[in-house]
């Protein structure tokens, strides 16, 4: 079966500021009672993280409406992580679909579906180096094929299922969450965000 995960990635937050950020997000899902203090590694299976949160008593104010047919149920941690990396949404790939440059929006093609279900490694190595750089020194480029700029990893455009990011959330094998609070999240935030979804 399997288990699920919906992300929360922002995207804008500089390294010095994601740690502290975390640490706010947290005391208010906890002052809230989406999570508790307590934390386990039972179904987590996130990037750069083995354990999470797990849920509190109202944990449901964080979620759409929808019929729950057993009210026992809880589900998994809520894990963090901080740090610069890259998330994917969707199971099994760690490549992007493709890379839209923000100088010329030239659109460069990494998995060719439904032709293929395999990245072009060829088309991807620009990036995959220059994401290596960055997460190691906070700065990559990858050169555009078609207009040949130099262009930080954190501009290109790698849709949804690809996001670049120093502070991520993980829902794990939560319903899914409300508009209303992937609102307030992103407000508490105070940036940019991405979600994904995806099975481990």
């Amino acid at each position: 079966m399997g288990d699920f995960f919906e992300r929360i990635v922002d995207v804008e937050v500089t390294d010095a500021d994601a740690g502290p950020l975390a640490e706010r997000i947290v005391d208010w899902m906890v002052e809230d009672g989406l999570i508790t203090r307590e934390v386990s590694g039972d179904g987590v299976y996130s990037p750069s993280t083995d354990t999470g949160y797990l849920p509190g008593p109202n944990w449901r104010r964080s979620v759409a409406d929808s019929p729950d047919p057993d009210p026992t149920w809880l589900p998994g941690p809520v894990a963090v992580m901080v740090g610069r990396d890259y998330y994917v949404g969707g199971q099994g790939v760690d490549e992007a679909d493709a890379a839209t440059c923000p100088r010329c929006t030239a659109r460069t093609v990494i998995i060719d579906y439904p032709e293929e279900f395999e990245p072009d490694d060829e088309a991807w190595q620009p990036f995959a180096v220059g994401i290596a750089a960055w997460k190691e020194t906070g700065e990559g480029n990858a050169v555009c094929p078609s207009c040949a700029a130099q262009v930080p990893v954190t501009e290109w455009d790698f849709g949804s299922g690809f996001t670049l990011g120093t502070l991520a959330f993980d829902f794990w094998d939560w319903p899914p969450l409300s508009a209303g609070f992937l609102a307030e999240f992103a407000g508490r935030l105070g940036h940019r965000t991405a979600e994904q979804t995806g099975k481990f």
